[in-house]
């Protein structure tokens, strides 16, 4: 398996300390870093400047958000960081969620499949170079009415910019198999994911004519050692929060991908009874259904001989990427847990 990451530039206690973060993690021998874009700082041009600052390992956008970006920006912006460095670029979209795209963008959340799929079609009629002429449901390029006649960029693309979508629905998952090159997913329970992923990733890639070797499969994860059982119960107990968080408080009053998620890998009841609770303004009681098993079953958080197993068991579900978030108060911490992690991917990889 390869190992990747996901930073946001805004997210330590200062600027430069993301930054420093990648140029170790890159000494570390990390594969590739994807740089995050929610509601906090962009990904472009954090990236832009991580270019800069690294010389071997794949930089991605993880994600660049559909309505954010006309489709033909989200093109100039993949063969600008691809040229500038030197086709280490690698281009990551999703289709984010209602709250953050209507309620911070201003732009309708509606039909995010039909965007996508056009999105991905306009952004590789760019890549290939020649005059854009489109003609689809959500977009028409160039406008009608209007005296403008199609263009091209005065730059062309020097490398080829792998694709990879953000999916967690079923409809999305499809998507991902028929189109793209890559598939960054979240939420993943390896022992439930044939049903709740797998199976709607090959129906994509059936389509198309492809099979499961023509993807790269990165999931991602927290990962924490611990060096007793008592210790990881402590480690257990303050990510309920954030779990409760996720099931309850991220997306809109209707719409939570990651509580949908979850629904499918057989928590259904718990996490639509967590998501109640939450919207209700009831945080602990929110918190309280979370159980052990829940959030371990999602993430690579225990003892060493616990994480090198759960590595096996991502990687014979068919994991091709692991996506690792490293765990620790402080820069050297988090890189700390993240070389050992990377360490632990390679001596599963170099065992049978």
């Amino acid at each position: 398996m390869r190992t990747a990451t996901t930073v946001e530039a805004s997210g330590g206690a200062s600027w430069s300390e993301p930054a420093d973060f990648v140029v170790e993690a890159e000494k570390l021998g990390l594969d590739i870093c994807w740089v995050a874009e929610a509601w906090g700082s962009d990904a472009p041009s954090a990236l832009g400047y991580y270019a800069a600052l690294t010389d071997r390992m794949l930089l991605g956008s993880g994600v660049i958000q559909l309505g954010t970006r006309t489709p033909a920006a989200v093109a100039q912006t993949a063969v600008t960081l691809s040229n500038l460095s030197g086709g280490r670029f690698v281009l990551g979209l999703g289709a984010s969620g209602p709250q953050v795209l209507e309620g911070l963008h201003g732009v309708p959340f509606a039909r995010p499949l039909r965007r996508m799929r056009e999105t991905v079609e306009i952004v590789q009629r760019v890549l290939d170079g020649g005059r854009l002429s489109y003609s689809g449901a959500e977009f028409t390029i160039p406008l009608p009415g209007s005296e403008a006649v199609p263009m091209r960029l005065s730059m062309r693309a020097e490398h080829r910019v792998p694709l990879y979508l953000a999916a967690l629905s079923p409809a999305m998952l499809r998507l991902t198999g028929e189109i793209a090159d890559g598939w960054l997913g979240t939420s993943f329970v390896p022992e439930g994911a044939a049903g709740a992923y797998f199976a709607h990733l090959d129906e994509g890639l059936a389509r198309a004519g492809r099979t499961r070797g023509d993807l790269d499969v990165c999931q991602g994860a927290e990962v924490a050692f611990a060096p007793d059982e008592e210790a990881l119960g402590a480690m257990t107990a303050r990510r309920k929060k954030e779990l409760a968080f996720s099931l309850g408080g991220m997306g809109s009053s209707t719409t939570n991908f990651y509580n949908n998620a979850y629904s499918r890998q057989g928590w259904a009841e718990v996490a639509a009874e967590v998501r109640e609770r939450w919207q209700a303004g009831d945080r602990e009681g929110a918190t309280a259904l979370v159980t052990d098993e829940m959030v371990l079953g999602t993430t690579l958080i225990g003892t060493e001989a616990m994480v090198r197993e759960r590595l096996r068991v991502w990687r014979a579900a068919g994991v091709d990427t692991v996506r690792l978030y490293p765990a620790g108060d402080t820069l050297e911490a988090r890189l700390a847990t993240l070389g050992r992690a990377i360490e632990l991917v390679r001596e599963v990889d170099d065992t049978p």
